[in-house]
Order: structure tokens, then sequence, then C-alpha cells
């Protein structure tokens, strides 16, 4: 497993050793020992899963307060674009944000700790993504970003006026209308 850091402190890019051959391949997507070893000390309480078709964009969503979740995401079949956006008030990089694409075939996965907004993009035909939580989802708790919010910039890497979003995510406030942080 390698485990490497990006342009923000805490979010990391795991890339798991694949063992392929003629059958196939395998992979261990997840070890708790190993992360540990790393310095990622998460207990992952809840797995999600959704399938998207292309141009869909999912977030920027966050949980806030006692619900804040941390997230270990990947791609089980497709390609997205991942982001990652830095909502921790204090912190050197509020509002920056990291993206990563993630696919079946790079098998890459993303470490987002507690304190970001997520969302990605669909760059496939479809995409079956899937990511572990450390705390449960609470529907009073969450909250959201425009997705093309000029102040974080994010290149989603499809035509913004065609992303396909849902009517939250249309109707979500930019991140200077935000005050829970």
């Amino acid at each position: 497993m390698k485990i490497s850091k990006t342009a923000i402190d805490g979010v990391v890019i795991i890339e798991p050793q694949v063992f392929e051959d003629e059958r196939g391949y395998f992979f261990e997507s997840y070890n708790q020992a190993k992360m540990e070893e790393a310095g990622l000390h998460y207990n992952f309480i809840q797995d999600n899963q959704s399938k998207s078709s292309y141009g869909v964009v999912r977030g920027i969503h966050f949980q806030k307060g006692e619900y804040a979740q941390a997230k270990l995401v990947r791609v089980l079949e497709g390609t997205v674009l991942d982001v990652a956006v830095d909502l921790r008030k204090n912190s050197p990089t509020f509002g920056k944000y990291v993206a990563v694409e993630l696919s079946a075939e790079n098998k890459k996965q993303l470490m987002i700790p507690r304190g970001f907004g997520h969302g990605f993009a669909v760059l496939s035909k479809t995409a079956v993504f899937a990511y572990k939580c450390d705390n449960v989802y609470n529907k009073a708790s969450e909250g959201g970003i425009r997705f093309n919010d000029p102040d974080i910039g994010v290149d989603w890497k499809i035509n913004p006026d065609e992303a396909i979003l849902s009517e939250k995510d249309k109707n979500a406030p930019f991140l200077k209308e935000v005050t829970c942080f």
C-alpha cells in the first residue's frame, strides 16, 4: 500500500498493491493496521455506495458538528474526478481543494479527514462510487456548497453547463455565504 500526501494536510492518496494474473486481479482495499502505521487513525462505521451517469456532479457536501465525517473513497466501476475542499476555518488552506482522478482501473483511493467538503464528477459513461465513513449520516447536520463556486474554482473536467445536479446541489450556497464553520 502506497500512501502519498497531497497539497492539503490530512488528505492522502492511497494506492493498493495489485496482484494480477490471467484470472484477474486481487488487492487489499483496506487494512486498519497499515493505515495506523501511516498515522491514519480512523474507525469506519458506515459504508455507502452510489451509481451515477456521465456528467453527474455530487457535492460539494459536508457534515458539520458532532456528525462531521472522515471518508475513504474509491471507484468500483468507471472514472470520477474526486474533490476534497478544506472547510476548516482556521486552516491555512481554507477554501482550497485537492482533485484526484479515481477509477476502477487505477484503484486509487482518497482519504478525506473531517472538516472537508466532498464531491465528485462522473467522467465515464457510468461510475459506481464507494466510501467508508467514520461517523453516521445525520440529515440535520448536512450542508453543501455550490459545485461551481468561483472562490473555490474547481475544474470538474466536464462542461459546467451540462452538469447533472440534484435540486439541493443546484441551490447550494456559495462558500462565502456559509457561516457554520
